[in-house]
């Protein structure tokens, strides 16, 4: 398996893990495109986002259940991520306790809103599912064919003499790429869970 594809599931665990709002695409019956940003919920295996039931994106999820997802801050060198998902809305009104995942993220949120839980669940009363089908890697600014070039670039890189201030050796992010050189920190999965890895 190209090594690029692990890289990007774990980068999308991290995003999943840690991001307060994703980017969803959509598409209508009409064939017309929808983008919103929305809070959601990871499980390990699933995203749970909760909508008010007569928005635009639950009726583009009834017609079509491809979907789009983007994570991550593109001020950050584009340290984005992005994911193929297959959405689907659950029949039956959100239940007066929100899912439990999305009520604890989301608990400092909804107060500072001035609403209860129960009554943010009244409003987004109906939930929709999204199952992760493909981890898209985003390399920033630069892309290797794969880690190993990477790795091949560095180890042909001419050393620089400290006598040479004129010269300077290309660093990891300028052979990796923007935010490959970064990503690596989100290569741990958590133990006991699936992971985003499982789930494609």
């Amino acid at each position: 398996m190209d090594p690029t594809t692990d890289l990007a599931a774990a980068r999308l665990t991290a995003f999943l893990e840690r991001e307060p709002v994703l980017w969803l695409s959509t598409v209508g019956a009409d064939g017309s495109p929808n983008l919103v940003p929305t809070w959601f919920a990871w499980d390990g295996a699933s995203i749970v986002i909760v909508s008010k039931p007569g928005a635009r994106k639950v009726r583009n999820v009834a017609a079509d259940p491809r979907v789009m997802i983007a994570l991550g801050d593109p001020d950050d060198d584009f340290d984005v991520g992005m994911l193929q998902a297959r959405a689907e809305v659950l029949p039956g009104a959100t239940p007066a306790a929100l899912p439990a995942g999305f009520a604890t993220k989301y608990a400092e949120r909804i107060a500072a809103l001035g609403l209860t839980q129960a009554q943010f669940a009244a409003t987004y009363s109906t939930m929709l599912r999204l199952v992760p089908s493909r981890a898209i890697g985003w390399h920033g600014r630069s892309r290797p064919a794969s880690v190993v070039e990477a790795a091949r670039r560095i180890a042909a890189s001419v050393a620089v003499s400290i006598d040479e201030p004129g010269r300077e050796r290309p660093g990891w992010r300028t052979w990796l790429g923007e935010p490959l050189a970064s990503g690596l920190r989100g290569l741990t999965r958590p133990s006991g869970r699936a992971g985003l890895a499982a789930a494609i």
